[in-house]
């Protein structure tokens, strides 16, 4: 898989000699993003959703790691594309003091909003389990096994629960 540092992709966008897809969510892409690029969420990245083929495509999200899955997604099925992830994602575009477009409303990533919601639950288990019935302590072990499985698998059931949820649509 190749990738683009935000310097490279500055010099390529003007020029537009590439086209840019940004795999974050609805609600993070809403929140701030890089002007030009079309929003096609991870889950639903494929060849047939790309606005074009023609030229390059980069893609990108916050820190590189959606961008990179959604590379190796898209080379699977088509191992000809012409694809690209942007190094450190618009992280990394926004350090390198290119123009971001912010809405003015802040929603966290939700990677941020699934470690929240994790850590809640787990805190909840361990106090209800310690304050009033030991059953409680069922919620951070299911908890575990749910973190176990997202990180064996790669697929998180509280990711795609908080996916759904109205502000992050």
């Amino acid at each position: 898989m190749k990738t683009i540092t935000a310097s490279e992709l500055k010099k390529k966008l003007d020029k537009d000699e590439v086209l840019l897809i940004d795999v974050r969510g609805p609600a993070e892409h809403r929140s701030e993003c890089i002007d030009g690029a079309f929003l096609i969420p991870l889950g639903e990245i494929s060849i047939d959703k790309l606005p074009s083929t023609k030229r390059p495509i980069v893609i990108h999200c916050r820190s590189g790691k959606r961008s990179a899955d959604a590379c190796a997604k898209l080379l699977a099925s088509t191992p000809s594309l012409d694809v690209a992830s942007l190094e450190g994602g618009i992280v990394a575009w926004s350090r390198a003091g290119f123009n971001v477009k912010k809405s003015g409303s802040t929603i966290l990533p939700l990677d941020q909003q699934t470690q929240i919601a994790t850590g809640f639950i787990v805190f909840s288990g361990t106090i209800l389990g310690t304050l009033i019935n030991p059953t409680f302590y069922i919620l951070p072990g299911f908890i575990g096994a749910g973190l176990m499985f997202a990180g064996l698998t790669g697929w998180c059931g509280m990711a795609k629960l908080l996916a759904k949820m109205p502000w992050n649509r």
